[in-house]
């Protein structure tokens, strides 16, 4: 489990910006993607829930090849589904919950895994089993005051907060503790997307990965 932990860290610490890229369409996906990278978001999901989502990410896994860019899969809810992105070509999986069996799974398969949580037994059930990268969902439910208090009890947490973030709310809860903020429909705003574009060197200067 701390290999997968430490994946996480190399990818995304310094890195304060995730795109998560849901029911887009195989094209927007890529092109959204492909906006993301532009902006300097180098981390990219796709949930996958149906056959034309998974056509999706080996479209996006594809087109970050070519730009040496990692692309996960996202809404990964059972063992099943986790073997089937992997083989589509997801460098991560990502959960809204935190399942054992796909942490055993993944851990099996050797592939990053990063699980939702939403109260306090679960960050620490999760920091149990070794993963100190959480997903804190849904995050504009929860609140940034949720992320500080974490931290409290779990100093060692990390949270990529998803859910109902967007260029707007993002600095509240990066302020707050949050480790990443993942944004969706944001990327697709001519409005927002300076916006979003802005977050990354400011969070990031002085901790980027390489």
């Amino acid at each position: 489990m701390e290999e997968m932990s430490s994946w996480f860290t190399e990818q995304l610490a310094g890195r304060p910006v995730m795109a998560i890229l849901r029911g887009f369409g195989v094209d927007r996906t890529v092109e959204l993607a492909r906006t993301a990278w532009d902006v300097g978001i180098s981390c990219v999901e796709v949930p996958v829930q149906g056959a034309e989502d998974l056509e999706a990410l080996r479209a996006t896994v594809a087109a970050g090849a070519e730009q040496g860019r990692a692309v996960g899969a996202g809404t990964v809810v059972s063992p099943d589904l986790l073997r089937t992105v992997v083989e589509a070509g997801a460098a991560f999986t990502v959960a809204p919950g935190l399942d054992e069996e796909v942490v055993r799974a993944s851990a099996e398969l050797g592939v990053p895994h990063l699980p939702g949580v939403a109260t306090a037994t679960e960050v620490h059930t999760a920091l149990r089993w070794g993963l100190t990268w959480l997903k804190a969902f849904p995050a504009a439910q929860l609140g940034p005051g949720w992320v500080r208090a974490m931290h409290g009890p779990f100093p060692t947490a990390r949270f990529v907060t998803t859910g109902g973030i967007d260029a707007h709310n993002a600095q509240e809860f990066l302020d707050a503790g949050a480790e990443v903020v993942a944004v969706g429909s944001a990327l697709g705003d001519a409005a927002q997307l300076p916006l979003l574009g802005q977050l990354v060197p400011r969070a990031g200067s002085g901790t980027a990965a390489g």
